[in-house]
């Protein structure tokens, strides 16, 4: 099973349309972080789940989904309301109380992939607004393929192009 994850493209629609076209039949599910700056009605939302960001000012986007995607449970947040800034705790914490296999999150701009204690997090990093060591690759999303045995995520760029050097494997802890 394959999980596109995409976030923080603060008003570029274009961008997440390419995404949406380039990989619509590749993924199993597409899904966006927040801080989109779009309406909640826009018809990319109907193909690609999302929650609210710190900058989705007056829209009434949920502030997280947990998601089915087969047997996984996908978390998906902007992580503001959580400070990831500052901490991945009450992520975490979130993520255990919600039986997590998978959280999505953005709101750093910059990318992150991290397993611990049997739960993958991926920051796709921003699409439009990059920060971080990875700024001057102009933006990343991720793309998780999900197996019994192991999570990998591939990060991409505005191109549609694989990153060779940010390709991580997790062995999954068996349950």
């Amino acid at each position: 099973m394959k999980i596109l994850i995409v976030s923080d493209n603060h008003g570029d629609r274009e961008i997440l349309t390419t995404i949406a076209a380039t990989f619509k039949t590749s993924v199993d599910i597409m899904v966006h972080c927040g801080d989109s700056e779009m309406a909640v009605n826009d018809p990319l939302f109907e193909s690609m789940p999302s929650v609210l960001g710190n900058n989705d000012f007056g829209q009434p986007f949920a502030k997280q989904q947990l998601l089915e995607v087969g047997i996984q449970r996908l978390l998906v947040t902007h992580g503001h309301l959580q400070n990831v800034n500052f901490t991945m705790n009450n992520l975490a914490f979130l993520a255990q109380e919600q039986h997590a296999d998978i959280v999505a999150y953005g709101h750093t701009h910059q990318l992150s992939a991290i397993y611990s204690q049997g739960i993958l997090y991926v920051n796709p990093g921003s699409i439009s607004l990059p920060r971080g060591r990875y700024a001057r690759l102009g933006g990343t999303f991720a793309i998780v393929d999900v197996q019994s045995t192991r999570f990998t995520v591939q990060y991409y760029n505005r191109s549609m192009n694989a990153i060779p050097e940010l390709r991580l494997e997790f062995e999954r802890e068996k349950k």
